[in-house]
């Protein structure tokens, strides 16, 4: 038993939550769901082996906090992924928890009903059934990997997972990528170090053991055999963009000195874009004619959208927000959205081939 003098003197309740196995059971994955995560898993490493000529593009709303509106985007978002799928492979961004530097919304999981009761249970199983839908439809779904707990819940549902630039030096999220079964990209520090996601690569690839959840809900030790499919993911930093040609070829390099893959990708947001949405075309444009003129190394693209463009605060009255409008980081709508990548895949429809067929040691 706990002592009450000593233990939890600033914790007031501790709510039980149903274990993985029975939110798993209460939304269980259908035999379409799983031949999506599979494909998509399957893909993206054949993209990151240079065994799949096309690049993968992650592109979704900042944060999920509106389930229908972003059950819309998934649809529109798939059958846009049909029209380009021999040049791209689309992949929805689908992150249901937000990483905090002061305070803020911390995601739909955390806080489904966005008014801070921090209904976790109510979130898994929003989450869960999100994905499951979502896999159903045929369209895989990337996502960032907070804690050690949520991913037993949903994991199984991502083909891509991300590490953010705020957990990427974690040791503890480098031994939890090292058991995913999805290929995971490292994003570099938010001063802009390369390092941090360099270090965080070679970490994951390795065998590790750290405590978690077991299924059933006891706690575990997890003993995992290391993930070789990673990749490190440009983003900024240090108020800097790093997207531009110096900066892909220094990290070519830095890649190369660790004896790691040169598999890149730009996310078009955040410091690259300078918190400004619309400037995320700009990146991609000088991305595409990168690769154009010879770059081996970028095999991914992330940009935020969703179906409206730019930002909402959080309503008190939740009837007063825009439908489809993000309430984290402002995004590009639709339209922009698909612009962008028909135009992406104009522009590099005969261009990703040849890359496939070249002998260049590229690392890989």
């Amino acid at each position: 038993m706990p002592d009450k003098r000593i233990e939890n003197l600033n914790v007031y309740s501790e709510d039980l939550l149903e274990t993985p196995e029975e939110v798993k059971r209460q939304h269980p994955s259908t035999e379409r769901a799983v031949r999506t995560v599979q494909e998509g898993q399957s893909t993206i490493k054949s993209i990151l082996g240079r065994r799949d000529h096309r690049l993968f593009v992650v592109v979704g709303p900042c944060s999920i906090h509106d389930v229908e509106s972003a059950r819309e985007y998934g649809e529109k978002l798939y059958h846009l992924g049909q029209e380009v799928k021999d040049t791209l492979y689309l992949v929805m961004r689908v992150y249901f928890e937000k990483p905090r530097t002061r305070i803020g919304w911390q995601g739909l999981i955390n806080d489904p009903r966005l008014d801070g009761s921090g209904r976790i249970g109510e979130g898994l199983h929003l989450a869960r059934s999100f994905l499951v839908k979502l896999a159903d439809m045929g369209l895989p779904a990337a996502g960032e990997a907070l804690d050690l707990v949520s991913p037993q819940y949903v994991q199984d549902l991502f083909s891509w997972t991300a590490i953010g630039a705020r957990t990427t030096e974690s040791q503890t999220h480098r031994k939890m990528a090292s058991g995913f079964s999805s290929a995971v990209g490292f994003k570099n520090g938010t001063s802009g170090s390369l390092t941090v996601a360099i270090n965080a690569m070679l970490s994951a690839a390795k065998p590790s053991c750290f405590l978690s959840v077991h299924p059933n809900g006891h706690v575990a030790v997890v003993r995992t055999r290391g993930n070789e499919n990673t990749h490190i993911v440009l983003r900024g930093g240090g108020n800097r963009p790093n997207y531009d040609c110096s900066s892909i070829r220094q990290c070519e390099e830095l890649l190369a000195a660790a004896g790691l893959p040169q598999n890149i990708m730009v996310d078009c947001s955040h410091a690259n874009s300078g918190k400004n949405p619309r400037r995320q075309i700009e990146v991609l444009s000088d991305v595409t004619k990168q690769i154009r003129n010879g770059c081996e190394s970028i095999i991914g693209i992330m940009l935020e959208g969703n179906l409206a463009a730019g930002r909402q605060d959080i309503q008190s009255d939740r009837r007063k927000l825009k439908y489809g409008v993000s309430i984290t980081d402002a995004c590009i709508d639709w339209a922009t959205t698909r612009t962008a990548i028909l135009s992406l895949r104009e522009n590099l429809e005969t261009i990703l081939p040849q890359r496939l067929n070249k002998t260049t040691a590229i690392g890989v």
